[in-house]
């Protein structure tokens, strides 16, 4: 007989939550979404360390010694620095806004109920997820490309497709993802921790292979694309602010991931492993071998897939390409369609499952980049390039979550002191439908974060985005809640 009231239970700090019809006939309630139990917490340390390894190695992280050098005046040296120390500020938001996914097992829009609201939480929710589904098709294309060429170093007739093959890559690539993430959880663990001694492996074949053709001390030599004379400080804060914003929409999403950790040493010391050193060095491959391709084909390339697509032998390419796809699906799968299948199912959960999530979130994908799909079939000419889109849309879109972040940690931490009514969190009767303290404190760092867009005077408030944003939308947060002298809630044993 099915009990009427929901029981929590503690096991080790760990808190599980046996549904009653309370919860089991809420509209706020799926299997997907509810929280994780005890034994379904498998993730060590090592899982999520693979996890972020599995994450960081991928062609926009290759990339980006390249986007802080070409776009932002930063000389290689300082553009690699830039990229360890933002990931290394980028691990506080990420391990503390993973406590509370830990402790209740609850993914990311399930915990926002508590911020902004049951129906509320679904704002800032897709806000996320159409950033998520923006990276979804860019990190679709690139796997799409190494399929194309993967298939043209094995059919000498499939190098003729051109774009064509390129387009039929990204669709075969597409449903490899979705079909990972619709098995669930375990199927993306298993992946990450096979990929991850790959990737490294990939990583250290490409640097053997670039290092005769580059000379480091002159790489770091070469000065900045910057005014002579101007200050670093300001330049290095703009990269600074754009490098934590790569990461950004993670670490408002991490309790997707953190749900499934054993305990919160596991979540902390896993992402401590695994994020700012691989970051750190996968970036720097990229810088030697983007220096190193001139000599190595003839021509500078930017992206590894490309650069390998130059290799003359077709075994090497074919090895290289299909390393490059685990990577690329690695990534894609855990980074860019988990959070968005979340987020989605938060809407309706009785209506939305994790498959028609999955879907939903693939389609919206295949939809933002249908405009790259249609020049490469040749439908269309346009001018637009992926790299714009990349550098400019996504990297500046990424920085203005930076309140929801400083909003998330102050409201667990501060407001709820660590303590939420896990039953309450999938029913309407203890959260409010719409918590207009989050909104406010939201909307005000955004608003002012555009406006500084056409001012001189505050364009700095712009160039430290995330930073500004997060902190502003933290104390405005905490500002109003305490006005309204607004009670923790407490854990509920109902």
């Amino acid at each position: 007989m099915q009990q009427n009231r929901s029981q929590v239970t503690e096991r080790d700090g760990l808190f599980e939550l046996e549904a009653g019809s309370d919860v089991l006939d809420s509209p706020r309630y799926n299997h997907d979404i509810a929280p994780t139990k005890v034994r379904e917490r498998t993730w060590n340390k090592w899982h999520i360390t693979a996890l972020w390894v599995g994450m960081s190695i991928c062609v926009p992280t290759y990339t980006l010694g390249g986007v802080l050098t070409a776009y932002f005046g930063l000389s290689v040296g300082e553009a690699l620095l830039a990229i360890l120390f933002a990931n290394i500020v980028v691990l506080v938001p990420l391990t503390l806004n993973a406590f509370p996914g830990t402790k209740y097992g609850i993914p990311f829009p399930v915990l926002l109920r508590s911020s902004f609201g049951i129906l509320g939480s679904n704002i800032p929710c897709l806000i996320r997820a159409l950033v998520a589904c923006g990276w979804f098709g860019i990190q679709t294309m690139f796997g799409g490309l190494a399929i194309h060429l993967f298939l043209g170093s094995i059919f000498d007739g499939w190098k003729s497709l051109g774009g064509t093959g390129e387009v039929i890559g990204f669709m075969i690539f597409w449903v490899l993802n979705l079909w990972v993430v619709i098995r669930g959880a375990e199927s993306i663990k298993w992946l990450e921790t096979l990929s991850a001694p790959l990737l490294v492996a990939v990583g250290i074949g490409l640097l053997v292979w670039a290092m005769p053709n580059v000379s480091m001390t002159e790489l770091l030599a070469i000065p900045p694309k910057r005014p002579e004379g101007a200050s670093v400080v300001s330049y290095f804060a703009a990269g600074l602010t754009a490098m934590v914003g790569f990461w950004a929409t993670l670490s408002l999403n991490i309790p997707d991931f953190s749900r499934y950790a054993k305990g919160q040493k596991d979540q902390i010391l896993g992402q401590i492993f695994g994020l700012p050193l691989t970051m750190f060095l996968f970036a720097s491959l990229g810088v030697v071998m983007t220096a190193a391709s001139v000599k190595l084909v003839g021509v500078t390339v930017s992206d590894p897939v490309s650069l390998i697509g130059h290799i003359q032998s077709p075994v090497w390419v074919a090895v290289a390409m299909a390393l490059i796809i685990i990577a690329t699906l690695s990534t894609n799968t855990a980074a860019n369609i988990v959070s968005p299948t979340n987020d989605f199912q938060n809407i309706a959960p009785k209506v939305i499952n994790r498959t028609k999530a999955v879907l939903l979130t693939g389609f919206v994908g295949l939809a933002l980049m249908a405009h790259e799909l249609l020049k490469k079939l040749g439908l269309i000419i346009s001018d637009v390039s992926l790299e714009t889109v990349y550098s400019n849309w996504l990297l500046g879109y990424s920085s203005l979550l930076g309140p929801i972040a400083g909003i998330m940690v102050v409201d667990y931490f501060l407001i709820k002191k660590q303590q939420l009514d896990l039953a309450g969190l999938y029913r309407d009767d203890v959260y409010p439908a719409w918590n207009w303290s989050g909104f406010i404190a939201f909307g005000v760092p955004v608003v002012l974060t555009l406006l500084s867009l056409g001012s001189d005077v505050f364009s700095w408030f712009y160039s430290y985005g995330w930073f500004t944003g997060s902190a502003l939308g933290g104390l405005i947060y905490y500002g109003l809640c305490a006005m309204r002298a607004q009670p923790s809630v407490v854990k509920s044993a109902v």
